[in-house]
Parts: C-alpha cells; sequence; structure tokens
C-alpha cells in the first residue's frame, strides 16, 4: 500500500512535535514510513523550519500547494479557524488527497490532530494511493 501524508502545523511547531503526529498517523493507517509515496502541505509553510527537518530527516521530498487548490478539493473536516489563517479551510486533508490524486473515499486518516508538549499543533492526514 502506498499512502499520501498531508501535514499542518502551526508556525514554529518543532520537529519533535511533527514527528510524533506523522507516526502516530502512520500507526492508525497501519503504515510505516516505507509506505509513503507523497508528502504534501500548504505554501505557507515552504519555509517552515521543523517540517523541512523532519521531512529531510526521513528522505521525503514535501509538495506544496497554494490555498486555493487546497480549497477546492472537498474535505469532511473544514475548520473555520484554519481558513482564517491560511485562506483555505483545510490544509492537511486537501494536501493528502491532492498529492494522492484521488477523493475522500481514500482518505485513512483524516485528521489526526496532536498539540506538542511545545504547545504547538500539528495535523496528519493520510489518503491511499491508488494509482
Amino acid at each position: 500500500m502506498k499512502v499520501a501524508l498531508g501535514i499542518g502545523c502551526d508556525s514554529g511547531t518543532p520537529f519533535d512535535t511533527i514527528a510524533q503526529a506523522v507516526d502516530a498517523a502512520l500507526e492508525q493507517a497501519g503504515a510505516n514510513d516505507f509506505d509513503v509515496g507523497a508528502v504534501a502541505s500548504i505554501d505557507l509553510k515552504a519555509s517552515e523550519p521543523g517540517l523541512l527537518q523532519f521531512a529531510a530527516a526521513r528522505g521525503w521530498q514535501i509538495k506544496f500547494y497554494p490555498a486555493a487548490e487546497l480549497s477546492a478539493v472537498a474535505v469532511p473536516n473544514p475548520s473555520e479557524v484554519v481558513r482564517k489563517y491560511t485562506g483555505t479551510s483545510s490544509v492537511s486533508e486537501a494536501a493528502a488527497l491532492l498529492a494522492a490524486e484521488t477523493d475522500m473515499s481514500q482518505l485513512l486518516v483524516e485528521k489526526y490532530k496532536l498539540r506538542g508538549p511545545d504547545g504547538r499543533n500539528a495535523t496528519v492526514s493520510i489518503a491511499r494511493i491508488t494509482q
């Protein structure tokens, strides 16, 4: 099974919080690092140090989507709070679906949320890559 990860996070979220969120979401999906075929987020996170450090440590390239493209994706858990800060109601779910080139029927993990000991939040969604 190949999966796509969609990752969202607060500004300044450290490596450890992102890693913990991703690992927990992968476990929930019954997947592991070797199953990851794509990783994506919003373009606002393209210079987010913790996210970039995390992806590099796992050997993953991240594709970054603009808010307008993420906004066009139907998701099960839209958030007005997320829209207020990013311009789209979904980062992790929409990014996972775009990266997997699929629809919500293939979401294995909808929106796993973790608040780290640092007080920063990370969200991870996982979609099955069917192609």
